[in-house]
């Protein structure tokens, strides 16, 4: 990812390497601020509040929390705590199961000695890869926006996504930003439509800042209007992100997806998830086995800006973070494997 032109990675160890640096996105677009977390704690702290954010970031994050909860404590006893600690931050992220699942298993047979750099050794080895599975990513869905631009190669293709999959949910290059990063790289002159995303709007505060900061064309719009854009022939492609897609296909994201799919469906606008394998999730069978989070109200009523944050409005409400497409409305699925029609 790059910001002011310099390269740099959404996670990685401190200084030290005894914790872990992250961005944290609560300051995005506004001001761009590290930090650096060091022990169990913080990490879930991180991940709760949404300093850090995307399914695959979310599961890098938690590796590195567990690899400093280990380092502080080897025993079984505590593993199992803080296992439980940071599996409960963000329930619907599959990715964050997935990454405890794995530095356990690193540590699992060691003695206590050894567990602590193995853990940490493994959390490194999580990020390595994630970054490389983006990259794939990236290479397998540029041949379709390639292909949108052959069929109409005097202008741009544009392409809509919604909330955040891009470096900022990922360790690098994104899940359905990637190939919009690799066309626009290799020269295709692309334009993506990014929805604001409500309640959080990680569209407008995240998606658009790092597509400003890579240089490539954006229009900020309101969720509704999406399908308007299709209705009229202005979007060529839906590309969004995913935190956990079900053994039969469907697909849960954050909320409004559904919507943008059904409005592609009927619009006959192609809809593709951008994933990688670690967030398909073999154990639950369909999209209606998985925990919906509902988050606090405050995020409904209350909207951050520049010159600071106001409430909206003063009734109750009701904050379900994600929903779930049918497997039916998903056109393909781009991982780092390639592109199918079925996961």
């Amino acid at each position: 990812m790059k910001i002011a032109g310099v390269h740099h990675r959404s996670i990685g160890r401190t200084a030290d390497g005894k914790g872990a640096r992250i961005l944290d996105q609560r300051d995005l677009p506004w001001h761009v601020t590290w930090v650096d977390l060091r022990s169990v704690g913080e990490a879930a702290t991180a991940i709760r509040d949404m300093w850090t954010r995307g399914a695959p970031l979310i599961g890098a994050t938690a590796a590195y929390g567990m690899a400093m909860a280990i380092a502080t404590d080897p025993s079984d006893a505590a593993m199992a705590r803080d296992y439980a600690m940071l599996l409960e931050t963000r329930p619907t992220a599959v990715n964050l199961r997935w990454a405890l699942d794995e530095i356990v298993a690193a540590v699992r047979a060691l003695p206590f000695e050894e567990r602590g750099a193995a853990a940490f050794a493994r959390a490194d080895q999580i990020t390595d890869e994630d970054a490389a599975m983006s990259a794939a990513i990236g290479q397998h869905g540029l041949p379709l926006i390639r292909a949108l631009h052959d069929e109409n190669p005097d202008r741009p293709v544009n392409i809509l996504t919604h909330c955040n999959a891009g470096w900022l949910a990922t360790v690098d290059y994104g899940t359905a930003t990637a190939p919009i990063y690799a066309a626009h790289d290799a020269g295709i002159p692309v334009h993506v439509w990014v929805d604001e995303t409500r309640p959080r709007n990680q569209g407008a505060y995240l998606t658009a800042f790092e597509l400003a900061e890579h240089g490539v064309p954006h229009t900020v719009i309101v969720d509704n209007a999406g399908g308007l854009l299709m209705m009229q022939g202005r979007v060529d492609m839906v590309i969004v992100g995913t935190d956990r897609v079900a053994a039969n296909g469907d697909v849960c994201n954050k909320i409004g997806t559904y919507l943008k799919a059904l409005a592609a469906h009927d619009n006959g606008v192609p809809f593709y998830v951008a994933l990688p394998s670690t967030t398909f999730d073999a154990s639950t069978p369909t999209g209606a086995d998985v925990p919906i989070e509902e988050r606090s109200a405050g995020e409904v009523v209350l909207v951050a800006g520049q010159e600071g944050t106001v409430r909206i409005t003063a009734s109750p409400a009701a904050n379900p973070a994600f929903d779930v497409t049918p497997a039916r409305l998903v056109t393909a699925y781009v991982t780092e494997r390639g592109v199918s029609p079925i996961i």
